[in-house]
């Protein structure tokens, strides 16, 4: 029987290590998908890569897997960060899965001038980047940090790492992205766009590259993907295409 279920743990994974499971997996495994012992599971924890275990106890409120051979090495994404301004609920989660499945390395919720949310749950947020690590096939999942305002942000920046700034005023102009190796990281505005105080300090930063997506001006869940896209074929993981 293949293994077609796949399933983040927080727990070491390796030859013959047991794998206990929390209740929320146990009912996942069994009260859903009906997994019995000897069903086979694929089981992955952001550091030792993907294995492919066996389920060996099973229960209502738990169950212990046990690791047999891993399937894949560890594969990082590139540094690449996402930064971006939390927008209505369901988009906001749509962001973080998507970040998730392009190869964002760090997820930071910033909060501008603009930005029009409420309180950002970051612990739901992480669990909707750990479903869409196991659903991608990733071996990875990253981390989405506390939402941080704006300019605390850039006042502690490390510079080291630019900042592609998409800026909607752009549209239609022009915008070159250097080819420059490195940290990076892509900024994302709200949907009232940044403000002028904003604006002008991102542009006057010495870090910043701004750009534009296109001759139109996109949602901001579309310019996440839009600019993940850009930037992974450009500088990332994508260029063998």
């Amino acid at each position: 029987m293949s293994a077609k279920i796949r399933l983040y743990v927080e727990h070491p994974l390796g030859v013959g290590q047991s794998v206990p499971l929390e209740k929320g997996q146990a009912h996942y495994l069994f009260g859903v998908m009906r997994l019995v012992v000897g069903s086979q599971v694929l089981l992955f924890n952001g550091k030792d890569g993907e294995w492919r275990s066996e389920i060996v106890q099973s229960g209502k409120r738990g169950g212990v897997l046990a690791c047999v051979e891993r399937t894949q090495p560890l594969q990082m994404p590139p540094d690449l960060w996402l930064l971006f301004a939390p927008i209505k609920k369901a988009r906001t989660d749509f962001i973080v899965e998507k970040a998730t499945e392009m190869g964002a390395a760090r997820i930071v919720p910033v909060m501008t001038e603009f930005t029009n949310a409420g309180r950002v749950q970051r612990d739901r947020l992480q669990a909707h980047a750990v479903e869409a690590a196991e659903q991608c096939g990733g071996t990875f999942v990253p981390e989405v940090a506390e939402a941080v305002k704006i300019g605390r942000l850039l006042d502690n920046w490390d510079v080291s790492r630019r900042i592609m700034f998409c800026d909607e005023t752009l549209a239609g102009g022009s915008g070159v992205l250097p080819e420059l190796d490195g940290p990076w990281a892509i900024l994302i505005g709200p949907e009232g766009g940044f403000s002028g105080r904003e604006r002008t300090r991102l542009h006057k930063a010495e870090f910043t590259d701004a750009v534009t997506l296109g001759p139109r001006i996109l949602r901001a869940d579309t310019a996440a993907v839009a600019a993940m896209t850009v930037w992974q074929q450009r500088l990332g993981d994508w260029r063998c295409l």
